[in-house]
């Protein structure tokens, strides 16, 4: 085992998934929130969670659950939880004020060789980071929901930071079996969510120009769209569907301007579409918790299943 100690600052959803992660990989983990409680749930929730992989034959990594569980231990107190940390991952809710007190509080204590990343979706390292006497060790490694079944890591530099954090943090992920991609610079909303985003954002308008109802745009994606991407990306799709990329801009490039120039402004997200898409949504998946969930759950078990056969055919 690789004795490094991780602090995975507010024991939520992302940090248990995080702290899961890191223990597949053999690493020691130290689970950190200001609430005593919130540790123990978070600690019988991740139990619970490895049991059943186990059970089912998911379970990441080559060590048992026990064996995982005994690499994960807690503490309210945050000097005493960074102690002998190389790699720091915040997982405090999506609050820009609430994230800088605490990267402020970890620039005092922590020394020169420790990397202090943050799960953010979208705040910029900028806004995070600038002006921390250790930026250089800083840096973004946005997960994708829930880090466990789904593998890849956004590493989002500061512009300061140190080269050698990113390929660090890189590395790190590379061996406890992530998928990280190395952003040259920050951006709005890194590039998964702005794929996500223009995806949502002109879906958002189909629906709400009565183009398809909100049941059969979400299919459109799951089974046609999804199935290609879960294995090859946009741009690899154009590749393959002709006869290389500059023939595929030959063949379609006036066709994609065409329909992109149709794009409407940026939806509101709010009124009449969000009733249409809310009551489409409610029906198939009622919004109370025990449903939702259910199928949270269901997904999970799917992402699963599908990580498992990208496995197995990526070795063949």
């Amino acid at each position: 085992l690789i004795c490094c100690f991780f602090g995975f600052f507010f024991s939520g959803l992302i940090g248990r998934s995080w702290a899961m992660v890191f223990a597949a990989g053999g690493f020691k983990v130290k689970l950190f929130d200001i609430a005593q409680q919130q540790l123990t749930t978070a600690l019988e929730n991740i139990r619970e969670q490895m049991k059943e992989l186990e059970k089912s034959g998911d379970l990441k990594g080559a060590l048992s659950a026990e064996q995982q569980l005994s690499l994960i231990s807690v503490c309210t107190d945050l000097k005493a939880a960074v102690e002998g940390a190389t790699f720091i991952q915040e997982c405090t809710p999506e609050n820009l004020e609430l994230k800088k007190k605490i990267f402020g509080q970890l620039d005092l204590i922590v020394g020169n060789n420790v990397i202090l990343s943050s799960s953010t979706s979208c705040l910029l390292p900028t806004k995070l980071f600038t002006g921390l006497k250790h930026v250089k060790q800083c840096i973004v490694s946005h997960p994708v929901n829930p880090p466990y079944f789904v593998p890849l890591v956004e590493i989002v530099p500061h512009p300061e930071t140190d080269p050698s954090t990113t390929e660090r943090t890189y590395a790190l992920m590379k061996k406890i079996g992530q998928s990280p991609v190395k952003l040259n610079r920050e951006i709005e909303g890194f590039v998964l969510n702005r794929l996500q985003y223009a995806v949502i954002s002109e879906a958002w308008r189909l629906v709400g120009e009565g183009v398809i109802s909100p049941t059969d745009l979400d299919l459109v994606m799951s089974d046609g769209l999804g199935m290609r991407y879960a294995f090859i990306g946009p741009l690899e799709t154009m590749h393959l569907n002709a006869e290389g990329i500059s023939n595929y801009c030959e063949r379609y490039a006036e066709g994609m301007k065409l329909v992109l120039n149709t794009f409407g402004p940026v939806p509101e997200f709010s009124g009449e579409t969000v009733q249409k898409v809310n009551q489409a949504l409610s029906e198939k998946i009622p919004a109370v918790p025990k449903v939702l969930d259910a199928r949270r759950k269901w997904r999970d078990e799917c992402l699963t299943s599908l990580a498992k056969l990208k496995t197995q055919m990526k070795s063949n």
